[in-house]
């Protein structure tokens, strides 16, 4: 415990200084940032009929396993004899003991800071290489460019030759001195009409029947995350001949509903339905395992309900409050809502003041969707009686309103709701603009 407070408190300190070296593009570990960030760049980078055709799926053998301990000791900018003893710590694996030569502390809350700083400048300094190298020619390096979440990245480039003769052995001189190197086995070279996978996406180009019309970019759930989350489903289903069908639905309901958010940026709804269907079988074979005296029809009627429009819902009836009939039933991933993610800007991070108002508002966007931050926002108008914490002035839905942190991020402010207050977006460009400070007169604090 002790080991992961000093890791905590050194932390704080040393993720400001990797945030604000970052790439661009770099989406992985990093606060306010996600897997559907990453794939609305590739989408940005990818859809358009210029755009750049060719990809390298990079992939790091034992990246975290691997990482030189002396690359890190002379790069990362904190105490260089503290981070040697957490490097030079070793592990207990069944009361044997290990050293560890190489690799980032294993469950160290510092790790992912340390991995992110192996891999900074990985987007920008082969840019400035390849505009160096190619300094002349007619080649198009802007075309070139490097999305990564944490270990995992994809180069794109106009040309498979450039990719092959001139980003790879940078890429691999690269990592060689960090003390990792890519994987033969998994990096392959991919045309975007062939499509590839990454972060459990399939990303690909069609080309429409009609020759009027455009390539288009689409971006679906994998066939091996499917097939994953499938056979996951399937084994809760399985081993779970003994329980209820209330139980059942509470071990299956967090395991759908998580899959089905994760992918709801996506092209999914064909997936989601398919699934759905899939899943449907496997508990009328659950339902008949239970019962294998019983007739179909009598298996169907126990477990299986029709619920307004929709029919095979399987769900547990139940009496509520009132006497009412209710039902306790399964996620249908077809009833998830497609959202697509608003872009973030890619020299975005929390500890640069210039951006607080702008992700204020794309925080706004984001959230306002889910049912725990509408209750936040309710809480925050109820507090200020309706009025704008700035100006006293009433706040409603023809004025609108922005959720604004009364002490900035980049200062050390906290999202609690103590930190939060509604006001105008005019008064909001105000308090950003000239630095005007939200008083508690109308604040309701």
């Amino acid at each position: 415990m002790f080991d992961r407070a000093m890791q905590a408190l050194y932390l704080s300190a040393l993720e400001p200084v990797i945030e604000s070296t970052s790439d661009p593009k770099s989406f992985g570990f990093r606060p306010d940032r996600s897997t559907a960030d990453a794939m609305v760049e590739i989408f940005q980078l990818m859809s358009r009929d210029d755009s750049p055709v060719w990809v390298l799926e990079g992939d790091i053998k034992g990246f975290f396993d691997n990482i030189n301990h002396e690359w890190l000791c002379q790069n990362v900018p904190m105490d260089k004899k503290v981070l040697r003893l957490w490097l030079k710590a070793g592990v207990i694996d069944r009361r044997h003991f290990m050293a560890t030569e190489a690799g980032t502390p294993q469950g160290g809350i510092i790790s992912p800071c340390l991995a992110n700083a192996t891999l900074n400048g990985l987007e920008m300094q082969l840019k400035g290489h390849l505009a160096r190298k190619l300094a002349g020619t007619d080649a198009d390096t802007p075309r070139v460019h490097v999305v990564r979440y944490a270990d995992d990245f994809i180069i794109t480039a106009a040309t498979k030759e450039l990719l092959t003769d001139e980003v790879i052995p940078w890429v691999e001189q690269f990592l060689s001195v960090r003390g990792v190197s890519l994987s033969e086995e998994k990096t392959q070279i991919t045309h975007i009409l062939q499509g590839f996978d990454f972060l459990g996406w399939n990303f690909r180009k069609y080309v429409p029947k009609s020759p009027y019309r455009r390539t288009k970019l689409f971006i679906k759930p994998s066939k091996k995350n499917i097939s994953t989350f499938y056979r996951k489903v399937r084994e809760i289903v399985k081993t779970s001949g003994a329980l209820t069908q209330e139980e059942l639905i509470g071990r299956l309901n967090p395991v759908l509903k998580g899959w089905a958010q994760y992918h709801s940026p996506a092209v999914a709804k064909k997936a989601f339905s398919r699934l759905d269907s899939l899943i449907v079988w496997l508990l009328r074979r659950w339902a008949k395992r239970r019962h294998p005296k019983k007739q179909a029809n009598w298996c169907r009627n126990r477990y299986f309900h029709s619920i307004g429009k929709r029919n095979w819902v399987f769900a547990h009836p139940y009496r509520g409050k009132k006497g009412e009939r209710k039902f306790c039933q399964l996620y249908q991933l077809a009833d998830t809502e497609i959202r697509r993610q608003p872009r973030l800007s890619g020299g975005y991070h929390p500890y640069d003041a210039k951006h607080e108002e702008k992700w204020e508002k794309l925080r706004v966007r984001r959230m306002q969707h889910k049912l725990h931050f509408r209750k936040q926002i309710l809480y925050l108008f109820q507090r200020q009686k309706g009025l704008c914490a700035l100006c006293g002035h009433a706040v409603n839905k023809e004025t609108g309103w922005d959720d604004h942190h009364v002490i900035r991020r980049v200062d050390g402010g906290k999202d609690t709701l103590k930190n939060r207050v509604l006001i105008h977006p005019n008064c909001h460009s105000l308090v950003h603009s000239q630095r005007q400070q939200v008083t508690l007169r109308y604040s309701g604090l």
